[in-house]
């Protein structure tokens, strides 16, 4: 590789830094809809022809920060499951609940644009599907573990519906490889339950309601573990 090409690719690799950046800005001022490729060129200076060299149209823009949103939660999750004892289940689960709170408060803009609204007229595609399920690896691995161990002890409850069973499948294969139908359906509830807590947080829903979020977030993931059988 030339002098010259690698000094190019670094230019590059600036500019999409940048222009990630102010778009940042932006989402937080304008929110999704109102991200504008021409908004974050006459920010930087540029001529709006010149953005699309970097970005072909908005909708690949909102791509790069989904994908470098979901990598960041991913990142959060996995540096607070490696700081526990692989044998704390319940201390890796907690901890990365907490991360994964803790990213959200720090960046709601960016938090609301992987879980809020969907944005009017964009798809998401293919290339945001491994970044998104990084976190839910984090995961997976804590129950798997925990199950293979033998250490979930679950309190009694309904089996999952007989129609669970194929999403199930598609599950284990995803995050909770060779994990019962069981243990999957609970896992399910307890994550959408965390993220249903932390979107309660931020959009304002416990508002007037709440006093110590912090205290109570931490109570219901202890509940969680306990639904999910984790050891106290």
């Amino acid at each position: 590789m030339s002098a010259s090409r690698t000094a190019r690719e670094r230019v590059r690799a600036e500019l999409i830094r940048e222009i990630t950046e102010i778009a940042r800005t932006q989402l937080a001022r304008e929110g999704a809809g109102g991200l504008s490729l021409r908004a974050v060129a006459r920010e930087m200076g540029m001529v709006s022809s010149a953005i699309y060299r970097y970005f072909a149209s908005r909708d690949d823009l909102l791509t790069a920060l989904i994908i470098d949103g979901y990598n960041a939660v991913g990142d959060a999750a996995q540096v607070a499951d490696a700081a526990c004892p692989r044998e704390d289940y319940t201390g890796r689960w907690l901890a990365v609940c907490r991360a994964v709170r803790e990213w959200a408060l720090a960046h709601p803009h960016e938090y609301a644009l992987l879980y809020g609204s969907p944005v009017p007229g964009y798809r998401a595609p293919q290339d945001t599907i491994g970044p998104a399920t990084r976190y839910a690896l984090v995961f997976g691995r804590i129950i798997g573990d925990a199950h293979a161990a033998g250490a979930l002890d679950p309190p009694p409850g309904d089996p999952a519906p007989a129609s669970f069973t194929g999403d199930a499948e598609r599950l284990r294969e995803a995050v909770l490889p060779r994990a019962p139908d069981e243990v999957v359906a609970r896992a399910l509830t307890a994550w959408s339950s965390l993220f249903g807590s932390v979107s309660f947080e931020l959009f304002g829903q416990f508002d007037n309601v709440i006093t110590d979020r912090a205290a109570v977030f931490d109570h219901n993931m202890t509940t969680l573990a306990r639904f999910l059988g984790l050891p106290a």
